[in-house]
């Protein structure tokens, strides 16, 4: 029974992150989405401080509980053409809870400060439909309910067609966090942050298993899961004179492989396979500015997706006879830069405005043709734009909400990729076209809207 509700939990705080800026979130709860994501030298809120800066918890001299709650919605688009066929999909995941949950320990006059959290920091999902209106099979059998007259998306065909079918993703990775703040003067802080991970992806196709070549395709898995750990550390400056610095750098999170369970289109049961999935090592840089009414925020993060297990490989896993087995080694993704900004106003009694805007690069490489790996995670967002506000409800609650709006900078573009020696009638070469590019392209974008609401308890305020 206690592993049933520690499950429920993991899953409850995980499945909900659909990520902004590559697969990571670009903040947490409600006033830290309002600024952009930007916290690390500017800690107006418990939750920002605790996922960005471990050390800036020290401005908080009293215990305060925050919980978080939002409605996501992520818009997706992929797109395919092949010869004469050419057709679009749209995901069909509809909204997803997300919540937050931090708390801080701290007192006047204590040189400690002391934090707990649980945040969903990173995930990715879609859910394309399969396309009947396929021409006819692999074996050149034709599809009597073909209509040419209607669009086709040729990445959607059924794998007997050719295609994946319904292609669908859902990764979620749950961060428990456990922070001590050091003042070591009135100005300066460092902080310290153990983090313990949970994360679970079940796809389909799963492009991580070997297919079958005979007609039984790329096997459906359940969902795998495996705990990581990693930590975070950080320093705060507070100049007292409203400007203040911050760093923090954030491990990579180490993770167990995840063991796949899986069943080709006939039943069958298809061999087991694994996969490691890390979090990636993020430096973060901040500077903020308070004066009067305003506070100013403004971070760089760098994320090193390049050095992150299951992320710096690519291609095809190749056999013992130099021909790719059909399992994909990994996305290929390369490191991104991440620019976090907001500004609160503070002039309207009880009701503290906050605007906020993060500019994230694309880590699915397009020049070495990636794109095609990266369907199953197409959240890319490159601008995204807040909107928040607080009210003090009485001298301990307050209420926090927040609509966010992202979208991609245009389509990330490919061509499709075929693992088979024999792609095209001989076209596979190992020097010359190692990845299997044929004819045809593929491309996806996407935009996301998010509205969420906070509260923030202060005990014995």
């Amino acid at each position: 029974m206690k592993s049933f509700y520690l499950k429920l939990f993991f899953l409850s705080f995980s499945a909900v992150a659909f990520s902004q800026t590559g697969h990571i979130m670009q903040g947490v709860g409600a006033v830290n989405m309002s600024m952009g994501g930007a916290s690390t030298a500017q800690p107006l809120d418990i939750s920002g401080a605790l996922q960005w800066n471990p050390a800036s918890i020290s401005v908080f001299n009293e215990k305060i509980l925050k919980f978080d709650i939002g409605l996501f919605s992520g818009s997706p688009k992929l797109y395919s053409t092949f010869g004469p066929f050419t057709g679009s999909a749209e995901d069909d995941k509809g909204l997803s809870p997300m919540p937050a949950l931090a708390m801080v320990w701290g007192k006047e006059g204590s040189k400690h400060t002391f934090g707990v959290s649980a945040f969903g920091i990173s995930g990715f999902g879609v859910d394309f439909a399969e396309d009947l209106n396929y021409p006819q099979d692999l074996l050149g059998n034709p599809n009597p309910n073909f209509n040419p007259n209607e669009p086709t998306n040729p990445i959607n065909f059924p794998q007997f067609a050719g295609g994946f079918g319904n292609l669908y993703s859902d990764y979620m990775l749950l961060q428990v966090g456990f922070t001590w703040a050091y003042q070591v003067s009135e100005k300066f802080s460092i902080g310290v942050e153990p983090t313990i991970n949970y994360g679970a992806l079940k796809i389909g196709p799963n492009p991580l298993a070997r297919p079958d070549f005979t007609g039984k395709g790329y096997p459906t898995s359940d969902r795998a899961g495996s705990i990581g750990f990693g930590a975070q550390i950080g320093m705060f400056y507070d100049t007292q004179s409203g400007f203040k610095i911050g760093a923090s750098y954030k491990t990579e999170q180490y993770f167990g492989d995840m063991k796949f369970d899986s069943k080709y289109l006939d039943g069958s049961k298809a061999p087991e396979a694994k996969f490691t999935m890390n979090y990636p090592a993020v430096y973060s840089i901040g500077i903020g500015y308070s004066k009067t009414n305003f506070d100013f925020a403004l971070d760089y993060r760098y994320v090193d997706y390049e050095n992150a297990e299951g992320f710096e490989k690519s291609g095809w896993e190749v056999a013992d006879n130099g021909f790719p087995t059909g399992a994909v080694n990994g996305f290929g993704w390369k490191s991104i830069s991440i620019i976090s900004t907001g500004l609160q106003y503070k002039g309207i009694d009880k009701l503290p405005l906050r605007v906020g805007y993060t500019y994230s690069s694309n880590p699915i490489n397009e020049d070495e043709n990636l794109t095609f790996f990266s369907m199953p995670a197409t959240a890319v967002i490159a601008h995204a734009f807040q909107f928040g506000f607080s009210y003090p409800i009485n001298d301990s609650f307050s209420f926090d909400a927040v609509y966010h709006h992202g979208i991609s900078d245009g389509k990330t573009k490919g061509t499709m990729l075929n693992p088979t020696p024999d792609v095209m009638g001989g076209s596979w070469n190992a020097d010359t076209n190692p990845l299997g590019a044929i004819p045809s392209s593929v491309s996806y974008d996407m935009t996301t809207d998010l509205v969420m609401v906070g509260i923030t308890y202060t005990f014995n305020k």
